[in-house]
């Protein structure tokens, strides 16, 4: 990169510097510079483009436009000394610009230009570039479970946010600072994005900010692995073959006239695209059977292939050229933020059979997706193609994959670690689960679906259980959402006297398919969406004024595989039915409320009593220390619940305050 020896525009009284400062600056504090920029970019660019916008980010600092240092009082002047003497070079004027070019470059990966139309996604192209590497894959080493969920909060929150949370946690601005640096960065809410980052971290700022440095975060110490260099390999040879059948084909076309449809050609052309061999029916990855039980990633990879049709050479090269390359004819379908793309590597077989009429073929690309191909027997209908997210998926997320559905029930290939698999209905807790039959494949017999229309009558799902071979023998519910994969079913407990954070458990016990049984029809909106798991978090329970009754507040949240999740705060009052409808008072996306990152909520609903009273009731969560509410009615109580008599039909706001002196977000 070459030097520009002109030095830069002057930063206030007094504050003169030039490249050399600025250069001296990214020397010195270029890790922790590129680690800001790297929690700043939207996490939806890939781990691999992320680590490299980051490093643009930071060493195009050198030659951005100079800005006014911040004014007397502000974090970076001036700068102070420690007790020998020594300059922090964090706090310097130099440091301080440096910083706020890299914040003001790294929110830009997130914004689209102004005379893009709102609605529509920016192109690559109209952001910022980035350097290519070719051959190599970079991305940070992975962290634990904890660092992996907090990377995921981040996704669902805006560029501003982000940039708020690393500047208050790594650069250890205060809130003011943080403020006045977003708002020179050119964010328009830097105060909401603030407030925003303060209930991201919750009240152990010293945990987030631990995560934060650790090497889940560090772009400077990266891994690699060699994503393309089987595509380097072939270009040359994949793009002289592409060329010659282009020839080919051309002289076909002048020949034959356009009536011409020669699909082995095509065929032929798509296969010789894709690097690697990934479309060639004797490199599909096959996991030995038994391998399961002794390994320690119990997920999709774990599968062995199953099937009366594993071995037919010609249908998997159809699924597999589809797959590359759809033809017109085949109807594709994909879960949201699915890439729809040919795989640039050999996958891994999971089943090809016969089933129900269709031919059904499943496949697992080592990553983030899992591939269904069917086609007709009989020759009626069309082939189709289905693709969803399967990251980071588990012993119960990979516990089955769809194979078979129609309007009312569903077919399933199952985990080969399950056993004892059962079916139950949610509405009806007390009915004990009914055996379900599986045949040698691992396929299940036929499984009721949730009503697709208006009704809720049944809600059916899975009850299954994991093998004591894996050394995770227990149970565990999955219910059907629309996707190739069922959904995850789980519950937190109501919190005890002074009970500490509680986390997620199976759905299966008596209270948990009780509050399941209130809560499972709110599950209809959810359908399609890619959801991975949903929790009821049951957060407060509230004593009801003039009766001696008690209801629930369930914090309802669905997380979908790509990150963003959405929440459903329900009110459960007494019913004389154990599947009565809870009533919904909220609904947010893209929210990290009742995740781990999001553990305190405050609500309010109106309620009428047996009297024939109503009251505007409220509830937060366990560090909830007084609830208020404002509006066309006022109240205010100490504890976490709180009741005001109040008209039926009366605007309110609730709000809450924390032990620790921090406000409750509201989900109303």
């Amino acid at each position: 990169m070459p030097l520009h020896p002109s030095p830069l525009r002057p930063l206030g009284p007094g504050a003169h510097f030039g490249v050399k400062e600025v250069e001296a600056v990214l020397v010195e504090h270029y890790p922790r510079l590129v680690r800001l920029a790297y929690v700043t970019l939207p996490p939806s660019l890939g781990r691999h483009r992320r680590v490299l916008a980051a490093h643009t980010a930071v060493q195009r600092a050198l030659h951005g436009r100079a800005r006014p240092a911040p004014g007397p009082g502000a974090e970076g002047i001036p700068a102070p000394r420690s007790a020998d003497g020594v300059v922090d070079g964090t706090r310097t004027p130099a440091y301080a610009t440096v910083r706020l070019r890299v914040v003001r470059s790294a929110l830009a990966y997130g914004r689209k230009p102004r005379w893009w139309p709102g609605t529509v996604p920016a192109p690559a192209a109209l952001r910022p570039s980035m350097p290519v590497v070719r051959g190599l894959r970079l991305f940070p080493r992975a962290g634990g479970m904890d660092e992996f969920a907090l990377d995921r909060a981040l996704a669902d929150v805006p560029a501003a946010v982000r940039a708020a949370l690393g500047l208050r946690l790594l650069e250890a601005l205060s809130g003011d600072a943080a403020q006045t640096l977003l708002t020179d960065a050119g964010v328009r809410d830097p105060g909401d994005a603030v407030k925003a980052a303060a209930q991201l971290a919750g009240s152990d700022h010293e945990r987030v900010r631990r995560m934060l440095g650790s090497g889940e975060f560090d772009p400077c110490t990266v891994q690699t692995r060699p994503g393309d260099l089987l595509r380097r390999r072939h270009r040359v040879r994949a793009g002289a073959t592409a060329l010659a059948l282009l020839i080919v084909a051309g002289g076909i076309a002048l020949t034959a006239g356009p009536a011409s449809d020669d699909a082995p050609s095509r065929a032929v052309a798509r296969r010789a695209t894709v690097p690697g061999g990934a479309l060639d029916p004797t490199a599909l990855l096959r996991t030995p059977p038994e391998q399961w039980a002794d390994t320690s990633r119990v997920d999709f990879s774990a599968w062995p292939p199953r099937g009366g049709r594993i071995g037919d050479r010609e249908l998997l090269e159809r699924a597999l050229d589809s797959w590359a390359a759809p033809r017109p004819d085949v109807a594709v379908t994909r879960t949201p933020g699915t890439a729809v793309v040919a795989p640039v590597q050999p996958p891994q077989l999971l089943f090809a059979g016969d089933l129900d009429g269709r031919t059904v073929v499943l496949f697992h690309d080592g990553g983030v997706r899992v591939v269904r191909y069917t086609e007709p027997l009989s020759g009626k209908g069309v082939p189709a193609l289905d693709f969803a997210r399967a990251d980071d998926a588990d012993v119960t997320t990979a516990a089955a994959l769809s194979v078979s559905r129609t309007a009312t029930s569903a077919r399933y290939l199952l985990a080969p670690w399950i056993t004892e698999p059962t079916t139950r209905d949610l509405l009806a807790p007390d009915t004990p689960a009914r055996p379900l039959d599986v045949d040698g494949d691992g396929i299940t017999a036929a499984v009721p679906r949730p009503d697709q229309g208006g009704g809720c009558g049944s809600w059916p799902a899975m009850q299954l259980r994991s093998s004591e071979r894996i050394v995770e023998k227990h149970a565990f519910l999955l219910t059907d959402l629309g996707d190739l994969a069922p959904v995850h079913l789980t519950h937190t407990p109501a919190p005890g006297s002074g009970a500490p954070a509680r986390r997620p458990r199976e759905a299966t016990g008596a209270d948990a398919l009780v509050g399941w049984a209130r809560t499972a029809c709110s599950l209809r909106d959810l359908r399609g969406s890619g959801v991975r798991a949903v929790n009821n978090w049951h957060f407060a329970v509230q004593p009801l004024p003039g009766t001696r009754s008690t209801a629930d507040w369930v914090c309802t949240r669905a997380d979908t595989w790509r990150g963003p999740g959405r929440v459903l705060v329900q009110f459960v009052p007494p019913a004389a039915s154990p599947s009565a409808r809870a009533e919904v008072v909220s609904d947010r996306r893209n929210s990290a409320l009742c995740s781990r990152f999001g553990q305190h909520v405050v609500a309010g609903t109106h309620w009428k009593s047996p009297a024939g009273t109503w009251y505007v009731l409220a509830a937060g969560s366990r560090a909830v220390r007084r609830v208020e509410v404002g509006g066309s009615v006022h109240g205010a109580a100490a504890g976490t619940t709180l009741a005001v008599r109040a008209p039926r039909d009366a605007v309110f706001r609730v709000t809450a305050g924390l032990h620790d002196g921090g406000a409750a977000p509201s989900a109303r």
